[in-house]
């Protein structure tokens, strides 16, 4: 079966032998230690359990994946990828790559998922991904996320060594599904370097020393905050659990990280890294 579209493709762009050694390794570990394999999803059997799949994490009736089966298959059809892992209960994990505009030599990954967030799946998923891109030239890969949800901010600027480098306001819209809710979708820009990730894990900022912004989160601690090394913005550890109990609350966070992120990024700075006490780190690229 021909999985891709038959049109003319340039050859792909050259990557370094050995960072396509060093991801394949790193993805075959990750995949080892999860216990998981992934394969590519290209016919309609096998893409239908995988929009099911994406259905059940993102709370939608089946009937009303985030990506239909067809979707899914138009996807592959033009040269995406759909990576998957199954075990005796189906699906456990599931992606969706495609390729940006040809000078980027970037891929954008249009959603990923993994049943369970404490065995590595997630991260092998997001390595098998790479080995992928890779493969076919790539240098980059590209997602958004909600800047609230501090542990998908925690995967991917400190585990996996990506950089947010714009804030969205309200980017998609209403989403009608059981995860976003009536919430405003702003989204984190993130941009993974393929070739030579790496991984940055740091504390808070020195609450002592640092210059702290006088308005408190809806939390009343700090949340703002600067110092030699650049700005700190801090979100809530569980915004999701927030989000179905007190829809006002979550909009205050919102609005104010909002406050604090937005006039930042517009200033020219990038979110580095981030703290398991959920603490964005903000430098400019002098500072990096």
């Amino acid at each position: 079966m021909r999985s891709t579209a038959s049109v003319p493709r340039a050859a792909p762009a050259t990557v370094p032998a050995s960072a396509q050694a060093s991801a394949t390794e790193t993805a075959t570990r990750a995949a080892t230690r999860a216990g998981v394999r992934f394969h590519l999803a290209e016919d309609l059997p096998t893409l239908e359990p995988v929009s099911r799949f994406l259905a059940g994490v993102w709370q939608t009736p089946e009937s009303q994946p985030p990506f239909a089966p067809d979707v899914l298959r138009a996807f592959v059809h033009a040269g995406g990828a759909v990576h998957y892992a199954s075990d005796g209960d189906g699906v456990a994990a599931a992606a969706v790559l495609l390729f940006c505009s040809p000078s980027s030599r970037a891929v954008y990954s249009m959603i990923a998922a993994a049943r369970t967030s404490d065995h590595g799946v997630g991260f092998a998923l997001k390595q098998a991904q790479r080995v992928w891109a890779l493969e076919r030239g790539a240098t980059a890969m590209v997602w958004t996320f909600d800047p609230l949800v501090s542990r998908n901010a925690y995967f991917n600027l400190a585990k996996l060594g990506a950089t947010a480098t714009e804030y969205s306001v309200d980017l998609f819209g209403r989403i009608d599904d059981g995860v976003n809710g009536h919430d405003e979708t702003d989204r984190l820009t993130a941009v993974w370097p393929l070739c030579d990730p790496h991984p940055v894990r740091l504390a808070g900022p020195d609450l002592e020393s640092a210059e702290l912004d006088p308005q408190p989160a809806p939390d009343g601690a700090p949340f703002s905050a600067r110092d030699e090394s650049g700005h700190w913005c801090r979100v809530p550890l569980d915004i999701l659990t927030t989000r179905r109990q007190d829809q006002p609350l979550t909009a205050k966070w919102r609005a104010a990280v909002r406050d604090v992120l937005l006039p930042a990024f517009d200033a020219g700075f990038t979110a580095t890294g981030f703290s398991r006490s959920g603490w964005y780190h903000l430098t400019r690229k002098e500072q990096s």
